[in-house]
C-alpha cells in the first residue's frame, strides 16, 4: 500500500501538478494540505479513480484524502477546543487502518497569540496520539506538521533559530509524540541523513540550492511501524513550473 503526503499550496492552482503526480506515482492514498479552496474538485480525482474526502475553508487552510478503495470518515475537528474552526484535521479509517491528515499551525512570529494557538494545537494532538494507541488500531498520521524536528532536518540551523518552526517548544512537543511510541517513519528510514527536505522557499534560489527544511512527516504506531518498507521525499514536483513550495513524500506499507 502506498500513501503520500503533499502539502500542494491552492489545490486550484496545483491541479495540473497533482494529474502528473497521480499519473506518475499512483499512490493508494494522497493526502493533501493546505487545499486554500471552499470547494474541493471532487470530480476531477472521481475521473482519475480516486474517492475522496475534504474539510475545507475559504481561502485558507483546508486538508484532503483521496484514495482508491471507500474512505470512512470519523472525525474532521481536531478534539478539544470547540472555537477552533480552522480546518486543519481529518481522521478515517481506509483499508483497515486509521489514516489521519494534520495540517499543523505554522505559528509565526513566536511569542505571538499564532504560536500560543499553535503549542494549545499540538497539546490537543498529544491526547488523540494517546488515545490512538489505547484502541489498537494501526495508524498513520500524515502531513504537514510545520515542525523541524532536530538541526539535521534543516539546511542551516542558524537561518531558523527565529522561526517558529524551530522553537524548543513545538520541537519537543515533536518529541513528546515519538516517545508515546510512535514511529517518524523517514528518519527511522534515514538515520543522520542530510540534506533531505520537503520544503523550500520560492526566493534566493533555495530549491536550487537545496535549501530547505523537512517539516512533512508521517509518524506510524507501533503496530504498524515493522509494515514500513520505505519512506521517500519525491523532489520531482518542486522543480516543475509553479510549484508548490513543498514536494510529496511518500510511504509504502507491506
Amino acid at each position: 500500500m502506498k500513501i503520500a503526503s503533499w502539502n500542494v499550496n491552492s489545490v486550484r492552482a496545483r491541479i495540473e501538478h497533482l494529474k502528473r503526480f497521480l499519473d506518475r506515482q499512483s499512490p493508494d492514498v494522497l493526502l493533501m494540505q493546505e487545499l486554500k479552496a471552499e470547494v474541493f474538485p471532487t470530480e476531477t480525482f472521481q475521473a482519475l479513480g480516486y474517492n475522496s474526502v475534504a474539510v475545507t475553508q475559504k481561502a485558507y487552510n483546508g486538508v484532503a484524502i483521496l484514495a482508491r478503495t471507500p474512505i470512512e470518515v470519523t472525525c474532521t475537528t481536531l478534539p478539544g477546543d470547540d472555537q477552533d474552526s480552522h480546518a486543519r484535521f481529518l481522521e478515517t479509517r481506509i483499508a483497515g487502518l486509521r489514516i489521519v491528515n494534520i495540517y499543523a499551525p505554522n505559528g509565526n512570529p513566536p511569542a505571538s497569540d499564532k504560536f500560543l494557538y499553535k503549542l494549545a494545537w499540538m497539546d490537543r494532538f498529544y491526547v488523540e496520539l494517546h488515545h490512538w494507541l489505547a484502541d489498537g488500531i494501526p495508524t498513520l498520521i500524515g502531513g504537514d506538521y510545520n515542525v523541524i524536528p532536530e538541526d539535521i532536518d534543516c539546511h542551516k540551523p542558524a537561518s531558523w533559530a527565529r522561526d517558529a518552526l524551530f522553537q524548543p517548544e513545538p520541537r519537543s512537543r515533536y518529541r513528546d509524540w515519538l516517545a508515546l511510541g510512535y514511529t517518524d517513519a523517514f528518519r527511522s528510514l534515514h538515520p543522520g541523513e542530510t540534506g533531505q527536505f520537503t520544503y523550500w522557499d520560492y526566493f534566493r534560489l533555495a530549491f536550487e540550492h537545496n535549501r530547505g527544511i523537512r517539516i512533512d512527516h508521517f509518524l506510524v504506531s507501533p503496530s504498524l511501524a515493522p509494515r514500513v518498507r520505505f519512506c521517500e521525499i519525491d523532489r520531482t514536483p518542486r522543480s516543475e513550473q509553479k510549484p508548490s513550495d513543498h514536494t510529496p513524500i511518500l510511504l509504502e506499507l507491506d
